[in-house]
C-alpha cells in the first residue's frame, strides 16, 4: 500500500509539473541554427545614428525586438580585423589566441610569416586557440559549421580548421575555398560561378538609395546623390576612388554585402542548416563596410548609404532565415570586428597620419649611430617594430636594453602616445590603463620588440585610407552587440561586457563546452535562457 501511495503521489506531482510548464509555454530548446554576422568597422553608435532611415525589418527589428548590449567592447589595443575576429571566434584575448595581425616576423629567420598562407592555399596553419566552429563540430556530431566572407583572411580566422569555408576570388569574383578545407567546391557554387552570378550585383554607378535631404553625413566622394548627374559629380573637386576591377567594385561598394548575404542564403538552403535538432553555425563576415569606411571615412555619405542598403539586405536575409529554419528556431547575433577612427583630415588643419616607413628608416639610423652600421630593423606592421635579434646577439648587446632605448626614442615621433618594449610586456603585469590593453594584445612568440600606441585620431599612412581601426580608443573598441531570435527577447543591457564573452555564450546556447582557450564569461541573459 505504501508503494502504491508513493507512486500515486509521484504521478500527481508529474502532472502538476507538466501543467505548469504548459501554462508558461514549451520548454526552451537549443536553436537549430546560430547565425553570427560581423559587420566590418561598425561603431556602436551607428545603430542609433542612422535609425531614423532604417526599415522596420532590418536593424530596427533587431534592436527593438532583440537583446541589445549597449556597452560592448574589446579590451585590447590591437583592434584590427584578424585580431578581433580571432577574439570573437575563440573567446580569448590576443595574448592567448596568438593572432596579432595578418603577418609577423620570425625572430629566428627574420622572415615574414603570413597568418593564413600555406602549401594548400589559405588555411588556419598558424592557429593556436580553437574556434567556436571547431568546437561545435568536435562536440556535436551531425552539426555543420559554414563560414562566408568576402576576404579569405576573414573567413579563415573565423572558421579555424573546420567546416565549409568560402570567400571571393580576387580575379574573377567567383566563390572559392582552398584544398586546406575541401578538394572540390559544391556543385551549387560551381554552377553560380559558371553563370558569373556575382557580377549581377555590380552596378555601373553608385547612386544614393534615398533623397539627398535625408542623409545625415555631408562628405561625399563617389556616390551620385539623387538629383545630380555624373557630370556634376566629376566637376565638384572631390577626390575619386579608382576601382580597377570587378572584385574591387564588389568590395568597395554595398554590392559586396549583397553578394555575401546572397551566398549565405544559398548555404542555408543547400546544406539544410537548421533542419534537425543538432545546432548548426553560420559565420558571416561583411568586409565591404570596413573597406568603404577606410576609403571614404565614417563621416561620408558613402558609409551612410552603405548602411541603408545593408539594412534592406539584412531585412531580406532575416526573413529568409526564419522562414527556412524549421520552427523558425534560429538565433541571430550581429556585432562588429571594431569601429573606425575619424577621417585623418576631419576638422583638422594638419593631417594626423603616422609615416611608418619613415619611422623604420629613422629608427634604423638611430641604432646605426648607437651600435654601428647594420640592418637593425627587420620589419614594422600594425604598430609593432621587429628588431634583428641575430645581429643584436652577434654584437654582444643586451636585447632588453636595445628594446628600451628604441621605445624611449620612439616617443619623440609626432603622433606616438605610448611605446612599450617587449621585455616590459613579458616581465611585468599591468592591471589597468593603456598598458593593460597593450599587454592584452601582446603574444610573446610573435609580437614586435617595441609596440606603439598612437594619439587619438592618428592613423598609419596608407593608400586608399581615410580612416582606420587598430587603437584602444572608444571609436575602435566600442561595437554593437545584438541577439535576436530563439531565447533573445526585447531587452537593453547597459552594463559593460567584453567581446571575449561572445564565443562562450554561443557555445553554451549550442549545448557544447566553450572553446578551450576561452577567457570570457557567458552572457547570462542569453546563455541561461
Amino acid at each position: 500500500m505504501r508503494l502504491i501511495r508513493t507512486a500515486t503521489m509521484n504521478t500527481r506531482l508529474t502532472l502538476i509539473l507538466i501543467s505548469a510548464l504548459t501554462a508558461f509555454g514549451p520548454v526552451a530548446a537549443q536553436p537549430r541554427l546560430i547565425v553570427e554576422i560581423v559587420i566590418g568597422s561598425m561603431r556602436a553608435g551607428d545603430l542609433d545614428r542612422y535609425a531614423a532611415n532604417f526599415s522596420d525589418d532590418g536593424f530596427r527589428r533587431l534592436t527593438e525586438r532583440g537583446t541589445l548590449y549597449a556597452d560592448a567592447r574589446y579590451d585590447c589595443q590591437q583592434t584590427t580585423t584578424p585580431v578581433s575576429l580571432a577574439t570573437l571566434a575563440t573567446g580569448a584575448m590576443p595574448s592567448t589566441h596568438g593572432v596579432i595581425g595578418p603577418r609577423w616576423i620570425d625572430y629566428t629567420t627574420n622572415r615574414t610569416v603570413r597568418l593564413i598562407d600555406g602549401r594548400q592555399g589559405p588555411g588556419a596553419y598558424h592557429r593556436i586557440a580553437p574556434t567556436l566552429a571547431e568546437t561545435l563540430l568536435e562536440q556535436a556530431p551531425g552539426s555543420r559549421a559554414v563560414t562566408i566572407a568576402a576576404e579569405a583572411l576573414s573567413a579563415v580566422v573565423m572558421a579555424g580548421r573546420g567546416g565549409e569555408v568560402f570567400w571571393l576570388d580576387s580575379t574573377r569574383c567567383d566563390w572559392i575555398s582552398s584544398p586546406y578545407y575541401t578538394e572540390q567546391l559544391p556543385d551549387w557554387i560551381e554552377r553560380s560561378n559558371r553563370e558569373r552570378y556575382n557580377l549581377s550585383y555590380i552596378g555601373l554607378e553608385w547612386r544614393s538609395l534615398l533623397e539627398k535631404s535625408r542623409y545625415i553625413n555631408t562628405r561625399q566622394h563617389d556616390i551620385i546623390l539623387s538629383g545630380r548627374t555624373k557630370r556634376d559629380e566629376d566637376t565638384d573637386g572631390q577626390q575619386r576612388l579608382k576601382l580597377t576591377n570587378d572584385y574591387e567594385r564588389l568590395l568597395y561598394t554595398p554590392a559586396g554585402n549583397t553578394a555575401v548575404l546572397g551566398l549565405a542564403k544559398q548555404a542555408i538552403a543547400q546544406y539544410r542548416l537548421g533542419d534537425d535538432e543538432v545546432p548548426d553555425l553560420l559565420n558571416i563576415c561583411l568586409d565591404s563596410p570596413r573597406r568603404i569606411a577606410e576609403a571614404y571615412g565614417p563621416e561620408s555619405v558613402e558609409v551612410e548609404d552603405m548602411y541603408y542598403r545593408l539594412d534592406r539586405d539584412l531585412a531580406d536575409f532575416l526573413t529568409f532565415v526564419f522562414a527556412q529554419v524549421k520552427d523558425a528556431n534560429a538565433l541571430i547575433v550581429v556585432t562588429s570586428d571594431h569601429g573606425t577612427s575619424p577621417s585623418y583630415d576631419a576638422g583638422r588643419e594638419v593631417a594626423e597620419r603616422f609615416n611608418s616607413r619613415q619611422f623604420e628608416v629613422i629608427v634604423n639610423g638611430f641604432l646605426n649611430v648607437r651600435y654601428g652600421t647594420g640592418d637593425w630593423v627587420v620589419g614594422y606592421g600594425d604598430k609593432s617594430l621587429w628588431l634583428n635579434h641575430n645581429l643584436i646577439y652577434e654584437r654582444g648587446l643586451n636585447l632588453a636594453e636595445v628594446q628600451n632605448e628604441v621605445a624611449i626614442f620612439a616617443m619623440q615621433f609626432s603622433g606616438v602616445s605610448h611605446a612599450l618594449a617587449a621585455t616590459a610586456m613579458r616581465t611585468s603585469y599591468f592591471g589597468s590603463g593603456y598598458a593593460r590593453m597593450m599587454q592584452n594584445s601582446f603574444y610573446p612568440r610573435r609580437s614586435g620588440d617595441v609596440i606603439l600606441n598612437l594619439m587619438p585620431g592618428w592613423i598609419e599612412e596608407q593608400e586608399r585610407c581615410w580612416s582606420m581601426s587598430g587603437s584602444m580608443y572608444g571609436y575602435d573598441t566600442e561595437v554593437p552587440l545584438v541577439f535576436y531570435g530563439k531565447g533573445a527577447g526585447p531587452l537593453r543591457v547597459n552594463r559593460r561586457v567584453e567581446m571575449t564573452s561572445l564565443a562562450p555564450t554561443l557555445a553554451r546556447v549550442a549545448g557544447v563546452r566553450e572553446p578551450a582557450a576561452s577567457e570570457g564569461t557567458p552572457l547570462e541573459e542569453i546563455a541561461d535562457l
